[in-house]
């Protein structure tokens, strides 16, 4: 009797057979080689791109979402229109309503103007810049910290002080190289005093690479100054309905925080989320600026590219499997006398079949594990030559080398059945 031979032997035989032809065994394994690079390297760089769409509109991960008052999905400009009836700054109620979200770190009221040409200093007019008026809390929620000077006092708020804090580009713009501490700026007819220089807590800059990357990222980077939410009124109006900024637990709470905060701000004003049907114009009403559902809208219209170019190189994986096919039938061939011997020394057909299956699997698995280490090579090096960004996915790994050992079982199963079913007599007789 033919002593029985388990898995262990069957996997010895298999690298033993690999071995012995070494450079058929290679050209076999190449299409299986090039199918996985190919899809490990899509993977990586499609998964990278995400990443810095997402990175890039988020800002590095502030986890930060503001929620304004807006008309339809546009905000409202209060510049260019009065306070709309029943909207009122925001009650400290609400807003402690807020902050106890399960979502949320921190929250802050302020007021903005997106774009102000009427700040000056000694005759240089700083065009373009935001203005915001904003709580005690606005600079810890929104990740950003003092450089020069300091933040805003509380006697600031008690007592309506005219000062004001600016970011590092307000500084370059008005001041260049002189110290703006201690100096007085114009801000439409009234006079404020600059108390502090701010900066962000994240250095993050995004990947700007078009024109169109530039006003998606870059469209609300303009220069900021600050001044206390209690001035406001001393340059625009009273009793102005203002946002809230808050601070998400993680990223992706950002838009169930967001949500959640609209509801709360929208329902303490009695806004409903229909529009006014006897008007047909939409009702102002709080909405977060979901960054985060932009960043996978964005990723979504590369989608179906995505996934054709994923689909290309899984071609490759079928020429692969037919290569695979193909070779098993030639070992088929050539060790016909052995399998006749075996099956006349008592080898049963299961024996036979286990052992050309596992022979396919294993020589479609090298060759897996081989086309995971070319493409992730493949993919820096296409980070290094192109530029883009690449983020190397384990579960793709992991699936990749799966994928090619069934691919490995089921174009050798033919094979091994017809193997396993030879007759051994006429295979003792084959020449």
């Amino acid at each position: 009797m033919v002593r029985r031979s388990g898995f262990g032997e069957n996997i010895k035989l298999a690298f033993r057979g690999i071995f012995t032809h070494k450079l058929r065994s290679f050209l076999t394994m190449l299409g299986i080689i090039i199918g996985i690079a190919a899809i490990i390297a899509i993977v990586s760089t499609i998964k990278g791109t995400n990443e810095q769409i997402k990175n890039n509109l988020i800002g590095g991960g502030t986890n930060t979402v503001s929620v304004k008052i807006k008309q339809g999905e546009w905000d409202y400009e209060f510049d260019y229109g009065s306070i709309p009836d029943g909207l009122y700054p925001v009650s400290a109620d609400t807003l402690q309503q807020i902050i106890e979200m399960p979502e949320v770190i921190s929250a802050s009221r302020f007021v903005t103007r997106n774009y102000v040409s009427n700040v000056s200093y000694n005759g240089t007019v700083l065009q373009g810049c935001g203005l915001l008026g904003v709580d005690e809390n606005y600079f810890s929620t929104v990740g950003m910290q003092v450089v020069k000077g300091r933040l805003f006092t509380q006697h600031d708020y008690d007592h309506f002080s005219k000062v004001v804090i600016i970011d590092r580009s307000t500084a370059k713009s008005m001041f260049s190289s002189e110290e703006p501490i201690g100096k007085v700026i114009d801000i439409g007819q009234e006079t404020f005093l600059v108390v502090g220089v701010v900066d962000t807590l994240s250095q993050f800059q995004p990947t700007i690479e078009s024109i169109e990357d530039y006003y998606t990222y870059m469209g609300n980077s303009s220069a900021k100054l600050y001044v206390p939410l209690a001035c406001w009124p001393i340059l625009f109006q009273f009793d102005e309905p203002e946002a809230v900024v808050i601070k998400a637990k993680d990223t992706e709470s950002m838009t169930n925080a967001g949500r959640g905060a609209a509801e709360l701000l929208n329902s303490a004003l009695g806004i409903s989320e229909t529009a006014d049907s006897s008007t047909g114009e939409m009702q102002f009403k709080y909405k977060a600026d979901d960054l985060l559902e932009q960043a996978k809208n964005i990723q979504d219209l590369s989608k179906s590219t995505n996934s054709m170019l994923i689909w290309i190189a899984g071609i490759s994986l079928l020429v692969g499997g037919i290569g695979v096919m193909n070779i098993m039938l030639v070992s088929v061939t050539e060790r016909t006398r052995e399998i006749g011997l075996k099956k006349a020394l008592g080898a049963r057909k299961n024996r036979i079949l286990g052992q050309f299956l596992t022979e396919a699997a294993v020589l479609t698995s090298i060759g897996g594990i081989l086309g995971v280490a070319v493409g992730i090579g493949l993919a820096y090096v296409i980070h290094f030559v192109a530029s883009v960004p690449v983020a190397i996915s384990v579960p793709a790994i992991a699936v990749s080398v799966v994928f090619s050992t069934v691919v490995g079982i089921v174009f050798g199963l033919l094979p091994s059945v017809q193997a396993a079913n030879l007759d051994p007599i006429e295979a003792l007789r084959y020449e």
